[in-house]
């Protein structure tokens, strides 16, 4: 479907990737991953046209038709909804266009033949019908679609800019975080979707849950290219680790070999008649080389949120709170309580209020009906989905934003902080307006660190996070002895973080006071997946128990034979060393009878020719009992290396 042949991408003296040959083949998924700022976005602009790269090519056959998701695209604001995921299918949107100009002016009849005959063969009736199935979906309510696209807010339109890449039946599928701004319920319609789609797709997202429900292989942009693994974001994971897992063995286990190696030589490099043999040894170290691992781009910052004291037993208290919107109400007479140490995960569809109770509890919003009081000694950090809420001076760099936050604070301190989210050197000089999403979510959780509040409060938290700070923000949440209140449509980031769910729905709010995995295993989870994921949880779990088991019996055989074999090595090791130097001993003797006063005068022939048989095989002989030490040396080293470890 897609080649590229040796294809490479560099910004002056920054290389991004490079040498990266490709195959990518119709009927797979591709998920793109990365770091930030690895060139993962470089190289899907790139794939679509949108950027040439410094070195190589990309080839892709004639007529075929791509799908691309591109969130910078321009978007007239008066245009009906429906009509600008139409476009999608831009050889039926043009030929539909063109018909009705010529139907209208009475235009050319062959033409109008040609155009109805091309429309029928592409299903171009149903093109509306086709764009509202999608736009529906996606959670653009039907409702809405004749609407002009300026009713939407900028998290909706990029939806309508999905379901215009989506629609035309492209063979090649390229997406640039297609889950941003989707709801729970959008992203599990997108995940149905694309396990229906036979053609090519390349998708770059952050959503853990999301790439193992989609892809069938991973492209890995790390170590100054792309690696191709098979199998969906989990095995990619777990065969990455295992490969740089195995080289570093083999770094271990050479260095150890070049270790006995020159142990020898300085054991025997001055004994005559070892002399020969430690000269060899010295012109095999010679030869020797170590890989070196390459450094990998991934860096994962470090969050730790640590109270300056702790809040009273009741946290926040929300009483009937209710707020519109013009003619929509996103909340009506909504109660909850929180409670110290409890995280309450907000999730549902888009529109219901998620973010709206928050901007409400951490004061940026008004409510029009019912009270938000937080409690005793509350002390709130707040991560706004909208960045510049927080970071509102565009032209601040990131070292004067940590230091506003403690201004008495010494500047070792501020970069102490700024390096644990992965601000250091010349980035601490960084202008807020020139961060990257990620860049700035990390200044921002930056900033809550260094604020030490003991309730955190989170709007979409991971939506511009890279996985390895995905992971990281998870740890630092669980062992955050505070308070979390938040929304997210993370399903992964929900299911490890949440210990109470509150799920807005239209017909009202649905509380649960456990984990979502326990919320979707009581209600059941066909209002988010076709197949219950509770079920799925139980028999994953058992079969990883049972994986576990058989794993701890191989280990536990393993490292028994290691042991025995440890404590043999030395006996058979010396055994070869005492043979040696028998060996040699009595290669010496034959040499000493050579040299005595009278030796060939008094030897017979046929003696004389056992001799030299046996001086003769002396040479091979001790060659190999070396060899054979040598093996013992090396496989005891590596034993009690992998004992150690």
């Amino acid at each position: 479907m897609l080649s590229t042949t040796r294809l490479g991408k560099s910004y002056g003296a920054r290389t991004l990737f490079s040498d990266v040959s490709l195959e990518l083949d119709e009927g797979c998924r591709y998920g793109l991953v990365g770091a930030n700022g690895s060139g993962k976005s470089t190289l899907m602009n790139i794939l679509i046209g949108r950027d040439t790269p410094s070195e190589g090519s990309v080839l892709l056959p004639k007529r075929v038709r791509v799908g691309a998701l591109q969130q910078d695209q321009f978007l007239s604001d008066q245009e009906r909804i429906v009509d600008v995921a139409a476009r999608g299918d831009r050889l039926v949107w043009d030929a539909l266009r063109e018909l009705e100009a010529l139907t209208e002016q009475h235009g050319d009849p062959l033409r109008v033949a040609e155009l109805e005959e091309l429309v029928r063969a592409h299903d171009g009736y149903t093109l509306e019908a086709r764009a509202s199935w999608i736009l529906t979906g996606l959670g653009i309510p039907a409702a809405v679609h004749r609407e002009p696209l300026a009713t939407l807010s900028g998290g909706f339109k990029l939806r309508v800019l999905l379901a215009q890449a989506l629609l035309g039946g492209p063979e090649l599928l390229l997406l640039d975080e297609p889950t941003n701004h989707l709801d729970i319920l959008s992203i599990r319609w997108l995940e149905k979707f694309l396990g229906d789609y036979r053609g090519c797709a390349v998708v770059i997202s952050h959503d853990q849950r999301f790439l193992d429900n989609v892809t069938t292989h991973i492209l890995d942009v790390d170590y100054g290219t792309v690696t191709k693994y098979t199998g969906n974001y989990r095995l990619f994971v777990e065969q990455k680790f295992a490969e740089r897992e195995r080289r570093q063995k083999e770094i271990d286990k050479t260095e150890a070999l070049i270790a006995h190696k020159r142990a020898y030589v300085e054991r025997f490099r001055y004994k005559a008649s070892k002399a020969s043999q430690a000269q060899s040894i010295l012109k095999q170290l010679d030869k020797i080389e170590v890989d070196e691992l390459e450094d990998s781009s991934r860096r994962a910052p470090l969050f730790r949120f640590t109270p300056e004291r702790p809040s009273g037993k009741d946290v926040l208290e929300v009483e009937a709170l209710s707020k519109r919107y013009g003619d929509k109400r996103v909340l009506e007479g909504l109660s909850l309580t929180l409670r110290r140490g409890e995280r309450l995960a907000v999730i549902g569809p888009n529109g219901l209020g998620k973010s709206t109770l928050l901007r409400i509890a951490v004061g940026h919003l008004e409510q029009d009906s019912g009270t938000s009081r937080w409690g005793h000694e509350v002390r709130v950090g707040y991560f706004a989905q909208d960045h510049g809420e927080v970071l509102s001076d565009p032209d601040a760099t990131a070292l004067s934003v940590m230091e506003a936050v403690r201004p008495r604070e010494n500047v070792a301190f501020v970069r102490k902080h700024l390096g644990s989210v992965l601000f250091s050197g010349e980035d601490v000089h960084k202008r807020v307006k020139s961060l990257s999403g990620g860049e700035a979510a990390r200044l921002v959780f930056g900033t809550l660190m260094a604020q030490q509040p003991n309730v955190l409060v989170l709007d979409e938290p991971t939506n511009h996070l890279d996985l390895e700070s995905i992971d990281a923000l998870v740890e630092a949440l669980q062992a955050f002895e505070g308070t979390v209140l938040f929304v997210s449509h993370d399903r992964r980031f929900v299911s490890d973080v949440a210990t109470r769910i509150l799920e807005l729905r239209p017909e009202g709010p649905n509380f649960f006071p456990g984990t979502f995995a326990e919320y979707l295993e009581k209600c059941g989870d066909d209002h988010l997946d076709a197949e219950s994921v509770s079920l799925r949880a139980k028999k994953a779990a058992s079969a990883a128990d049972a994986e576990t088991s058989v794993d701890k019996r191989k280990a536990y055989e393993e490292q028994k034979k290691r042991r025995n074999r440890i404590a043999q090595l030395p006996k058979l090791r010396d055994k070869a060393l005492a043979a040696v130097e028998q060996a040699e001993a009595r290669r010496k003797a034959i040499d000493d009878l050579y040299g005595s006063d009278g030796f060939y005068e008094r030897t017979s022939k046929d003696e004389l020719a056992k001799l030299d048989a046996e001086h003769q095989s002396l040479g091979p002989k001790i060659d190999a009992l070396m060899a054979e030490w040598e093996s013992y040396e090396a496989e005891l080293a590596r034993l009690e290396a992998e004992e150690s470890a």
